[in-house]
């Protein structure tokens, strides 16, 4: 067993282990194109031995600048979008305390185009010591480019000619506007590798930089993820799990169930949900192909969605992450009087009842014709979250090869970008339409 693993128990009486088998050569073939680097998109693979392969010079450069940045500062402000952030803010939120006990205090900006947003976060620094992270390949991207100009002015205006000791710029090595400004002001800056797309860069400077700041021990994400590649490097679909993940769901795929629900029965994992629909929904959606990613956070939502998931059309399938090991033991107290009936759960710990809670939806959906797929991670610590990125990404990149398409390019992201432009009168971007 992996320090990841696929338990399959739910799924076995709707994919056979032939039908497995029967996909194996492909697999083998396509493991070799990933490996060899010889597929569509393949100029965008430094992330496969990325773990392994640290500079560990620019490890410890990002320590020590997160260790600076936390002594000046009450808040980091990242600034980014899609890749730029949600990796981060995934393993921070899996990662911290739920309610505000973390030392360091990481919020984000220019990921939505919301005035109120911004209106708020201004408030919000009102008279606290500010730095801000800002992350792009080009440095044009509007959202975080408006959210920059914003906090940049409001950053001069605190500090004046400090205040370009308080910006740190992540960004690529020698083009784009971005790097223009390293250039002229001197900010601090990291690189983002030009062979890692943003869904992939999580465990570069894009977002260990953030994490360290928030006290999260990336040494530790980077040994699971180096971890991952040691385990994950079989081409056999039978000992290697991220293929076998990827094996079923184009299976499923192919049955019809083209939406993927990732459920987990706890609330922490939100933001690793939405790291993994971009991951998959921007790597596979293309060609009128690609499962749909969507989420789910139980058993909150089996009072809300349950009723779709148990009864609804049956395009889908779902995919529970389990977090095996009991680390907290909060146990459920005896009462005298069990008004409520739960002394029958006196003594037992809150994991305990949360994973029967989870056995039991998985019980329930197969019945009512919902393949279910179980992740079992043994603990929610940097080590195994590591391996948990860098696990879905190595199947990802499986599963949009097994159906066909690049998995490392975004062409129908540009669009809204050019409308949006057109819109707003952008020069060079004159109307179609008047």
């Amino acid at each position: 067993m992996g320090t990841v693993s696929l338990n399959n128990k739910y799924a076995v009486q709707f994919i056979e282990q032939n039908e497995v088998a029967a996909v194996q050569d492909f697999i083998a073939a396509t493991h070799r194109k990933i490996h060899e680097k010889t597929g569509a998109g393949a100029e965008y693979l430094g992330w496969l031995e990325w773990a392994s392969n640290f500079d560990q010079n620019e490890l410890a450069r990002i320590e020590e600048t997160a260790q600076k940045l936390r002594a000046k500062s009450d808040v980091l402000i990242v600034i980014g979008i899609g890749g730029s952030y949600l990796g981060a803010k995934a393993v921070q939120d899996l990662l911290q305390p739920s309610f505000g006990l973390n030392e360091m205090d990481v919020i984000y900006a220019g990921q939505n185009l919301s005035g109120r947003y911004l209106e708020e976060l201004l408030a919000y620094i009102e008279g606290k010591e500010v730095t801000l992270n800002v992350i792009s390949k080009s440095g044009t991207t509007t959202e975080p480019a408006i959210a920059f100009r914003v906090l940049r002015a409001w950053m001069q205006e605190k500090y004046g000619e400090q205040a370009a000791d308080r910006i740190i710029a992540t960004t690529d090595k020698t083009a784009g506007a971005l790097r223009k400004s390293v250039e002229k002001s001197g900010y601090t800056s990291f690189e983002i590798p030009s062979d890692i797309g943003g869904r992939y860069s999580v465990l570069t400077a894009v977002g260990l930089l953030p994490l360290a700041v928030a006290g999260v021990d990336i040494r530790k994400l980077v040994e699971g993820a180096a971890q991952a590649e040691k385990e994950l490097a079989s081409p056999n679909v039978f000992e290697n799990d991220a293929y076998l993940y990827a094996a079923y769901r184009q299976i499923l795929n192919a049955r019809g169930h083209s939406i993927e629900v990732m459920a987990s029965f706890e609330p922490a994992m939100a933001g690793l949900n939405e790291w993994w629909k971009q991951l998959f929904g921007e790597s596979e959606g293309k060609q009128g192909k690609g499962i749909f990613p969507a989420s789910v956070i139980y058993s909150t939502d089996l009072h809300s969605l349950g009723q779709y998931l148990q009864n609804g059309r049956r395009t889908l399938f779902e995919t529970m992450i389990s977090f095996t090991a009991d680390e907290h033991e909060s146990k459920i107290p005896y009462d005298e009087e069990d008004g409520d009936g739960l002394n029958y759960l006196a003594d037992k710990t809150m994991h305990e009842v949360n994973q029967q809670a989870m056995n039991a939806t998985a019980l329930a959906h197969v019945e009512g014709g919902v393949p279910v797929l179980t992740l079992e991670v043994e603990r929610m610590d940097a080590f195994h979250t590591g391996y948990l990125l860098y696990f879905f990404m190595k199947a990802c990149a499986m599963s949009a090869y097994l159906s066909g398409v690049n998995p490392f390019d975004q062409p129908g992201v540009e669009l809204y970008k050019q409308n949006m432009f057109e819109l707003l009168g952008k020069p060079g971007y004159e109307k179609k339409n008047n």
